[in-house]
């Protein structure tokens, strides 16, 4: 019998909350695809963060009983973390895919997991394992095999893709630093807590630019099944994968939970074959046993690390 169980089985639990997140947030991509196509971008965003706060806010105060006071400096990070990962990552990456290939920007969205690891030597002075770097090249290799050798038969490349580029890896540093900012504050504010000021503060974010495109839009001319989608993007996108990500980062360093974000563009191609009829070839097979790899090798080395 394992005389010490707790440390494995909250690492296991890490990698399964870790993994999930960055599942459901790869379904968001072909979400969108439907959402976009009824609504324009800020006012979509601001229904998701309007539904996933009015889950969340309820929830927090009963939970917590009452709002907790926060301090200035972990204030002003959550306040960056609704900037970068919430607001900037979002508004990029709707208006990045407009100008460039889904080819293109699922080759830049793959550099996340580096980003991440560097980002978190660099700032929080992380250490990665072995394991973790050798999942970490592993998760890059899957995405850009599957991005890349999976779109050689694509020859658009978009109306402006050095435009769209450039937008595409700006959300993928923004989607970074929110990773880096969540785990400086993970030790002193609840997953519920930063979940929840990310929705009210991307409600926030949101309103007046929502506010705008309802001088121009009428809501009324939606078809009652165009707004299910904003449901679950709102409830299961922003509150589930929410919750599930930031227990695993307070959990794990920053540069392994990093690795899992390779997940996402993976989950996003299996429903794209799976809900839009893409075709699978030879190159997904490849790129999703490269990241399942990554994925093994990375709880291999929190095992390891919480056994040591």
């Amino acid at each position: 019998m394992d005389p010490n169980p707790g440390p494995a089985n909250g690492s296991a639990g890490a990698v399964l909350a870790l993994a999930s997140s960055m599942a459901i947030a790869g379904s968001s991509v072909v979400v969108a695809k439907i959402i976009v196509a009824d609504l324009p971008i800020f006012l979509a965003n601001e229904l998701r963060f309007g539904i996933a706060a009015a889950i969340l806010v309820p929830a927090y105060v009963l939970t917590n009983g009452g709002i907790s006071r926060v301090s200035r400096r972990d204030s002003a990070i959550l306040v960056g973390q609704a900037l970068t990962g919430v607001f900037a990552f979002n508004v990029l990456l709707f208006y990045g895919v407009q100008f460039t290939s889904a080819i293109e920007a699922g080759i830049i969205t793959s550099t996340a997991p580096a980003l991440v690891a560097v980002l978190a030597i660099v700032f929080l002075n992380d250490r990665p394992t072995k394991a973790t770097i050798a999942g970490t090249l592993l998760a890059i290799l899957g995405v850009v095999a599957l991005e890349v050798f999976g779109g050689t038969a694509s020859s658009s490349h978009g109306p402006n893709p050095l435009l769209g580029n450039a937008l595409i890896l700006g959300a993928v540093f923004g989607e970074a630093l929110f990773t880096i900012l969540g785990k400086t504050v993970s030790d002193r504010v609840s997953p519920l807590e930063i979940a929840t000021a990310a929705s009210v503060l991307g409600v926030a974010f949101f309103f007046p630019f929502a506010l705008y495109e309802l001088t121009w839009f009428d809501p009324r001319t939606v078809n009652v099944t165009a707004w299910l989608p904003v449901v679950y993007y709102g409830v299961v996108v922003t509150v589930v994968a929410f919750v599930l990500w930031f227990h695993g980062l307070a959990t794990v360093p920053a540069s392994t939970a990093g690795v899992f974000t390779a997940v996402l563009p993976v989950s996003a191609a299996v429903l794209s074959i799976v809900l839009l009829d893409e075709p699978f070839g030879l190159s997904h097979g490849v790129g999703i046993l490269f990241v399942l790899g990554a994925v093994v090798l990375t709880s291999r080395g929190l095992r390891n690390g919480s056994s040591s």
